[in-house]
């Protein structure tokens, strides 16, 4: 080897770490992917005098990310899947399938872990202008400038997402706490010689789709529901926080069960469009006539126990869930008188639905056996999420869970 040949060999070593030094820096700075791509660019073109250029990357789906010195309508009919997954190295191109393929010199395949994550092709190849010849021999440096600069926009990707998912990840938690607020608070239930009430809430996600509650009307009456949206997530946690606001206007000694019921299905239609419907078991108590009336509006039937009767059987009476039809075509409004020492069990589907490795559902039958023991109404509360505990087994919750219990003094 000459010197000459020696000189111009160091001088490209040389040239290709100061490229890379240069594209690290650029990655250190994190600069956008537009500049990242612009350098790349700069290095073929301006420096290697290579007059083609396309880059494709896999995110997802394959894509053309860059196209150089080329219309895009050749790019775009350049099929990864079928054109290029054949290529595991470089390879020149003399001949190929695609004829959108035969107006490039190069194909350079960018592999991270065994899998290709993109594809450079190359074309217009000027080894007669001045400047540093793109030959052969220098492809595994342009080929590993590209695994570097693929690496950094997955990075960049990735460190995107994952600040996305943690902003997300703190709304949600601000809206569960948003959302808490809205269910009351198990320790501020009444608790007297005319009711005691306990329960029990806990959303599958940050946010729930379930929600009770208990309302004082006046001084011998008090209101209270369960509720249960369609589906799940953030869209359902909504709709029920609307629903609650609704509830807490309309539900008032001014206004029947029914009528209750029936502008609570406008509410619902109104914000749903008929996306989503709400199951509702509603009440009213009054302690001084001891009579109890509801709606079960699509709603799991509640367990109640009559002590008088020594009977217990589901409140079934009502109609069909909220927001299924502009109008609901019939409500019922049952009325029942309520005997000393009788209880009540409210509860959603996430806890009769659950089910044991065995998959078989936990139903109602544990909520019948615990509600006519000799023993308070909150250590019946307890006893049916211990039960619920050991019943799933290894299985997860696979939906939200409410339990409102309710003992008449």
């Amino acid at each position: 080897m000459s010197a000459k040949a020696s000189l111009k060999r160091l001088q490209f070593s040389n040239y290709k770490l100061d490229a890379l030094l240069h594209v690290t820096l650029l990655i250190n700075e994190n600069v956008p992917v537009k500049k990242l791509l612009e350098q790349f660019i700069s290095i073929l073109k301006d420096d290697l005098n290579i007059g083609k250029i396309l880059m494709y990357r896999h995110n997802e789906k394959w894509e053309c990310i860059l196209t150089e010195g080329v219309h895009r309508n050749i790019a775009a009919g350049i099929r990864v899947e079928t054109d290029l997954l054949y290529y595991k190295q470089i390879t020149n191109l003399s001949v190929a399938l695609n004829p959108n393929l035969e107006l490039f010199d190069a194909i350079i395949p960018v592999y991270h872990h065994e899998s290709p994550i993109a594809y450079v092709i190359i074309g217009d190849i000027d080894e007669e202008r001045a400047g540093m010849s793109p030959t052969i021999k220098h492809l595994h440096f342009i080929q590993t400038l590209a695994n570097i600069i693929i690496v950094a926009i997955e990075n960049k990707r990735l460190f995107d997402e994952n600040v996305k998912q943690e902003a997300l990840k703190k709304e949600l938690e601000l809206a569960s706490r948003m959302q808490t607020m809205l269910i009351p608070n198990p320790r501020t239930l009444p608790n007297n010689d005319r009711i005691h009430v306990s329960a029990y809430y806990l959303p599958h996600f940050e946010v729930g789709g379930d929600y009770y509650d208990f309302i004082r009307l006046s001084n011998t009456e008090y209101g209270f529901c369960i509720a249960d949206v369609s589906g799940k997530g953030i869209s359902a946690a909504l709709l029920m926080s609307n629903f609650q606001a609704n509830i807490r206007a309309l539900f008032s000694a001014n206004l029947t069960l029914k009528q209750t019921v029936e502008k609570l299905n406008e509410r619902v239609m109104e914000n749903a469009n008929g996306e989503k419907f709400i199951t509702l078991f509603i009440a009213r108590y009054n302690s001084l006539t001891r009579e109890l009336e509801y709606v079960n509006a699509g709603h799991n039937p509640p367990v109640f126990f009559d002590k008088e009767k020594n009977r217990v059987e589901l409140l079934m009476a009502g109609c069909m869930g909220i927001g299924m039809f502009d109008t609901i075509p019939k409500i019922t409004v049952a009325k029942m008188p309520i005997s000393k020492g009788s209880k009540l069990i409210c509860y959603t589907d996430g806890i009769a639905e659950l089910e044991n490795p065995d998959k078989q559902q936990f139903g109602t039958q544990p909520m019948e056996t615990s509600v006519v023991k000799e023993q308070g109404i909150n250590l019946s509360i307890d006893e049916i999420i211990e039960e619920l505990e050991v019943y799933r087994g290894t299985n997860d919750y696979f939906d939200d869970i409410s339990l409102m219990g309710i003992e008449f003094h």
